[in-house]
């Protein structure tokens, strides 16, 4: 309890971190990775060294990528996983890198690392003379922002999992879907892009397949699926969604508000409700939000 500018909490080793606000303003893995980047030159380590790139999981919300775009950085995206990350830090092309499970990172250690997370922030609000929430705010004034939310869907019998993921794999594999129309409430999104992610390292060339269902809209929204565990536990499936506005009235939405008509769409095209009914015994929703 009490009146604090600035929280921050982690995981039990350190290396996982969230940062908080006033009145508990919270700010998302994404964007946190988002303003790190787009203040990086006022931290000393990187005054020193310069900036060599970036990098996000490909779960992970665009906002990075926006960044990267307006400096005229490289921003890789990469499957889940550090070891990804550390093969660009390896072969100095990777100076900032996090993922969307509160991960963030840079070259000065190979491995993510919360309490670095931390005290990059503390310098950025001190460079800027801001609050979090101006922080934040400011960021997105400049470039839009990403709503972001997730859903776990949790012990699910592994042969329907298995099977809905192999029918969204022939869906994403059937280009004759690319230009199809969804359209939900008053809004319609233009599919533009889906795959099944695939990740050649531009270090060593290895190749990873089957690194996530996506499908990827004309504006820039996303939905994507995960499955993983699927051993005699039971399997977990991930659901991932995103959406890019840039309109300023509605930057302080809720993101269950703005994201419903593509939460709606996906849990159509999925099919994850009657899956979820029958033979998932625990979901999570795991809600970015403000």
């Amino acid at each position: 309890k009490g009146h604090y500018d600035f929280g921050a909490a982690f995981d039990g080793d350190g290396d996982r971190n969230m940062i908080l606000g006033k009145n508990a303003f919270f700010v998302t893995p994404s964007d946190s990775l988002a303003v790190l980047a787009h203040y990086l030159e006022c931290i000393p380590y990187f005054k020193e060294t310069g900036v060599k790139g970036y990098a996000r999981s490909m779960p992970t919300s665009g906002a990075v990528d926006r960044v990267a775009k307006a400096k005229n950085q490289t921003c890789f995206e990469v499957p889940t996983g550090w070891k990804f990350f550390g093969n660009l830090m390896d072969a100095g092309r990777l100076s900032l890198c996090g993922e969307e499970s509160f991960g963030t990172g840079s070259d000065h250690i190979r491995e993510k690392d919360g309490l670095w997370a931390v005290l990059a922030w503390l310098s950025v609000l001190a460079n800027q003379n801001c609050s979090v929430e101006e922080c934040i705010k400011k960021h997105w004034h400049t470039y839009g922002r990403n709503f972001y939310t997730r859903y776990d869907y949790e012990n699910c019998e592994s042969e329907p999992a298995n099977k809905m993921m192999a029918n969204l794999n022939a869906y994403v594999a059937d280009q004759s879907n690319i230009g199809k129309v969804f359209t939900s409430g008053d809004k319609s999104y233009t599919l533009a892009k889906a795959d099944n992610f695939s990740y050649t390292d531009p270090v060593d060339h290895s190749i990873s397949k089957n690194q996530g269902i996506r499908l990827i809209f004309s504006d820039d929204s996303r939905i994507i699926f995960r499955l993983s565990g699927t051993g005699s536990s039971g399997a977990t499936i991930r659901m991932y969604l995103e959406g890019y506005e840039s309109d300023p009235a509605k930057y302080d939405m809720d993101p269950q508000v703005v994201l419903r008509p593509l939460i709606d769409i996906a849990l159509k095209l999925s099919q994850l409700p009657e899956l979820n009914r029958k033979r998932c015994s625990n979901r999570y929703h795991i809600n970015y939000v403000l």
